[in-house]
């Protein structure tokens, strides 16, 4: 049995400790997420290496993947429960403006309007101003 190349043993230990780290963020085991540098240290390889080796292996750089790997719980728990938003974004360490904007910016809608759409729930239409 061949052994993995090494860069592919690394990159599947970023992802998967990003996993777990996001789960206990979420849990409450961990109040924040780790910067890449700190999780580098956890799976034994300097950041350097690590950010080398992922973008290798990846085609993009680690941080877009602990990014996605967020929206990712974020989309789920948005769709999967009956959290608020404004508690959905505390979970995942942020405040609700930001988390907004950070959902935006990864999938083009809002969390209110992305958590509709997914549970069929009809669209609201904006209020218009009545000027008198």
């Amino acid at each position: 049995m061949k052994a993995e190349p090494r860069g592919f043993q690394i990159t599947r230990q970023y992802l998967l400790f990003l996993d777990r780290h996001i789960d206990d963020v979420i849990q409450g085991h961990t109040i924040e997420f780790m910067a890449l540098n700190k999780i580098a240290k956890e799976i034994a390889v300097s950041p350097k290496h690590l950010c080398y080796t992922v973008q290798k292996e990846k085609g993009k750089h680690p941080g877009y993947f602990y990014n996605l790997k967020i929206i990712a719980k974020a989309k789920e728990l948005l769709i999967s429960s009956s959290l608020s938003i404004a508690k959905i974004a505390l979970l995942l360490t942020y405040d609700a403006l930001n988390f907004s904007k950070l959902l935006k910016k990864w999938t083009g809608e809002t969390p209110g309007r992305f958590r509709k759409k997914r549970l069929g729930q009809p669209q609201t239409q904006p209020l218009q101003k009545t000027i008198f």
